[in-house]
């Protein structure tokens, strides 16, 4: 995938939110501006991609305690170099799930929301911006979730839940498009 990939599929994006509206907007504007966006050095702001992860039946969701930013997460991260977005955050959800990629089956492959959020300073890293890019996944919700690393801990959370765990507006966002979801799916079990 070369940044013309992910423009187009940007400029495919609809969202019926006003603030995800504007970040697509800002990432267009980033991603033609800069051919070396999938940098993680590339300052002030990178382009990074992760997953929503929801169970078969769509009444949870996959978070990981991120044990750098010690925050409640779906999984994700840099690109590294790759422009190739969905790969990068199928690699992820991979890695940081600790299950074998087959496992993480992508529901559609264009994108799911579009955020663009701060990361503070760290001794490594100034301030920047992720403009992620996140894609729609499911993983049997009966498998146990090993996670790696860079997890404190690993769970699934009813949708109900997850604002206790991580209630900032693109998480929100992310759940309010999960339960649109649910609708479709009436002759499943939903509890």
């Amino acid at each position: 995938m070369h940044r013309r990939e992910l423009l187009d599929l940007l400029a495919r994006h609809k969202t019926r939110f006003m603030e995800e509206a504007g970040y697509i907007a800002r990432a267009r504007a980033f991603v033609e501006a800069n051919a070396d966006c999938f940098h993680r050095d590339h300052w002030p702001a990178h382009v990074t991609g992760s997953a929503w992860v929801v169970s078969p039946d769509r009444s949870s969701v996959l978070m990981m305690h991120h044990r750098k930013l010690d925050q409640w997460f779906q999984p994700g991260g840099h690109a590294d170099g790759d422009a190739d977005i969905l790969r990068v955050a199928l690699r992820e959800t991979a890695e940081e799930t600790g299950l074998d990629a087959r496992h993480v089956k992508l529901l559609h492959m264009e994108v799911f929301d579009v955020d663009v959020h701060s990361i503070a300073a760290s001794e490594h890293d100034p301030h920047h911006e992720h403009i992620d890019i996140r894609f729609l996944v499911e993983i049997d919700d009966n498998l146990p979730v090993p996670g790696n690393d860079e997890s404190h801990e690993v769970l699934w959370v009813r949708l109900n839940d997850v604002s206790a765990f991580n209630n900032n507006r693109s998480t929100w966002r992310m759940t309010e498009k999960t339960r649109q979801l649910r609708s479709q799916f009436p002759s499943r079990k939903i509890a």
